[in-house]
C-alpha cells in the first residue's frame, strides 16, 4: 500500500506544488499558491478525546488530509471509499477528507491527490495541465 514517498512521487508530477511543513504540526504538506492540497495529519488531544467520546479511535499508520471540491464531494468520497476516507468533528464544514494512507492502493492515491490538486491549482495552470494530459 501507499507511503509518504509515494505521495512525494505523485506530487512531483503536478505543477505548482511546493512541499512545506504544516504550521505547528511539524509534518509534511504540499500546497499551491491557493492553499494546502495534501498534508500529513496526526490527531490532536481534542481529536482523540472526541473520538473516545464517540467510541471510536484514530487509525494506526499515516493519515493524510486531502482538499476536496466542496462538502458534497467530501460526503461522496467518504460514502464511496469508507474503508480509506473518513472525517472528524474538527473537519465539520471544511472541504477536506482524511485518508488512511497505508490502506490506500497507489493508483487510488494518485487519483485522489490529483483531484485534490485540481481543486487548489490556479485556473490557468489547471487548464494547461488538463489539456497537456488530454483531459479537456
Amino acid at each position: 500500500m501507499a507511503t509518504l514517498d509515494d505521495v512525494r512521487a505523485i506530487v512531483r508530477d503536478l505543477p505548482g506544488l511546493t512541499e512545506t511543513g504544516v504550521r505547528g504540526a511539524g509534518t509534511a504538506g504540499w500546497r499551491t499558491t491557493r492553499g494546502l492540497v495534501v498534508w500529513e495529519r496526526g490527531p490532536s488531544k481534542a481529536d482523540l478525546r472526541r473520538l473516545a467520546e464517540e467510541g471510536a479511535s484514530w487509525p494506526d499508520g499515516v493519515v493524510l488530509g486531502l482538499a476536496v471540491d466542496g462538502l458534497e464531494a467530501k460526503d461522496e468520497l467518504i460514502a464511496a471509499f469508507d474503508e480509506i476516507c473518513f472525517t472528524i468533528a474538527h473537519f465539520d464544514g471544511y472541504p477536506a477528507v482524511l485518508l488512511r494512507l497505508d490502506a490506500t492502493p497507489y493508483d487510488q492515491l494518485r487519483e485522489l491527490v490529483t483531484d485534490a490538486w485540481l481543486t487548489k491549482a490556479p485556473p490557468k495552470l489547471r487548464q494547461e495541465w488538463l489539456a497537456d494530459n488530454g483531459l479537456e
